[in-house]
């Protein structure tokens, strides 16, 4: 997969039901497993990161963790607050402010605003598996790959095309 920038969209992994406040709420056991399932799945595809955008929450920042050690990622992730209450259009922005330097940006957020922002991303010429899934919904530990046709700067709704896309499920999954 030789492209100029790509933009993974990833969901973060199965919380608990519960925590102090909604911010802080952890991974489930599930949702560890999920997360390195996806990060291996990743990798398996040769997906390799050059920076992270990742919401400050407790959960978003567990499934970077795992994600990325099974990816075997080395990248520090950016820790943005803003990502924890953003719409489309606020990770949109981020994205478009990323430096022309990064080849793959890796984005880990929260539904329903990624689920929405992946399925307007996809300009409908992606692969068609792949598209399927993606509009079916956009579960916990859901990663969606797309090819971007030019600049960060220029990066729009209905203007990436969706290459990959995957649902982590870790054996506490399967078992479950």
């Amino acid at each position: 997969m030789d492209t100029p920038h790509r933009l993974v969209v990833v969901r973060h992994a199965k919380a608990e039901a519960f925590g102090p406040t909604d911010f802080e709420r952890e991974l489930a056991e599930r949702g560890k497993a999920d997360a390195a399932a996806a990060g291996a799945w990743l990798a398996e595809q040769g997906v390799s990161a050059d920076a992270a955008l990742v919401s400050a929450a407790k959960r978003t920042r567990q499934t970077w963790e795992l994600l990325s050690s099974a990816a075997g990622w080395s990248v520090e992730a950016e820790l943005d607050p803003s990502l924890y209450g953003a719409d489309e259009d606020g990770v949109l922005d981020l994205v478009r402010m990323t430096d022309e330097s990064v080849g793959t940006l890796v984005v880990v957020g929260h539904n329903p605003t990624v689920g929405m922002l992946a399925q307007l991303l996809d300009d409908g010429d992606g692969e068609p598996a792949s598209v399927d899934q993606l509009m079916k919904g956009y579960p916990t530990s859901a990663t969606a790959v797309f090819e971007l046709p030019g600049n960060w700067a220029d990066t729009a709704m209905g203007r990436c095309r969706l290459v990959l896309y995957n649902v982590g499920r870790g054996q506490e999954s399967v078992d479950a």
